[in-house]
Formats: C-alpha cells, structure tokens, sequence
C-alpha cells in the first residue's frame, strides 16, 4: 500500500458511471416488474451501496475508508440503465475507487437480475466523472476529449 501517514485528512469526493446496454424487450420487463428477482434498479443501488463500502476488501492495495456518504441511482433509459454513484469521506486518500465499484457492482446487479430477461445485455462506460480534493484537486471528465473508441458516452444515452 501506498504509505499516505504524512497526507493530510481533506474532504475527497468522487463520482462515477456506467452503463447498461439492453433491447427494448428487456427494458419493458423492467418497467413492468417482470425480472423474478424483483425491482433491479433498488437491487442495484443497494448492492452499489455495499460495495462501496468493501473495496479495501476487493482491490488489492486500497486503503479501508470511513465513508461519510455513498449514493448510487440507476435510470432506467430507453435503451438500457444508467448508472451513476458518487462516494466521499474526510482522510489522507481519494476515493475514485470506492465510486467506480459502486458503479461497476451496480451494473452486474442489473446483468444479474435481468439476465432471465435477456443474455445479451452490455456493460459499458465506466468512468469516473469527478473528484475532488486532496493534493491533486478537481478532476471533471472532458467528454470530448476522453471519448471511448466505440460506442456512446453517458450523453448519447437514448432515455
């Protein structure tokens, strides 16, 4: 790990995206609750919520954070869900991480919620968006700039 003792304790925040590809289909069945496991957009945000909270135990070399706040919402768009989480707490290290595995936990929650609905499903754009604080400062994704190769940002989203 990163030895971080001398850093000092500032407000960092974070937040991250990712997507959802999916048919029409599948995204009706979700607006008429029809994935056997329930609600994937509540599902999604709770198991977003936890992973947060437990990335020091899934990404080697991460630091345990006291996480004073995590949020994850899932928008159900035309041709998918869109996913968005945002992460802070007060110490000596970012966490851009704990943001994007909120993100990223998010979207396979709804791979696997839906997946009875459709196999076929995407996982894609997982950035982060933001950050904020400690000695690096503020950090705002350029969508022009930092475009993917293929597909759609956030902003071509069909909603």
């Amino acid at each position: 790990m990163v030895d971080v003792t001398a850093k000092a304790a500032t407000v960092r925040r974070a937040e991250a995206h990712a997507f959802v590809r999916m048919r029409a289909a599948t995204v009706r069945g979700i607006r008429r609750m029809e994935s056997p496991k329930g609600n994937p957009l509540e599902i999604a945000r709770i198991a977003g919520i936890a992973a947060a909270k437990r990335t020091w135990e899934l990404i080697p070399l991460c630091h345990p954070l006291p996480l004073t706040h995590v949020d994850v919402r899932a928008k159900l768009c035309k041709n998918g869900v869109e996913i968005t989480s945002q992460a802070t707490a007060t110490g000596p290290t970012g966490v851009e991480m704990e943001a994007l595995v909120a993100a990223s936990v998010a979207a396979l929650t709804i791979y696997d919620m839906c997946k009875a609905l459709e196999r076929g499903m995407e996982i894609t754009d997982l950035y982060l968006e933001r950050k904020s604080g400690g000695r690096s400062g503020e950090y705002k994704r350029n969508e022009g700039t930092e475009r993917r190769a293929s597909g759609p940002t956030s902003k071509e989203h069909v909603r």
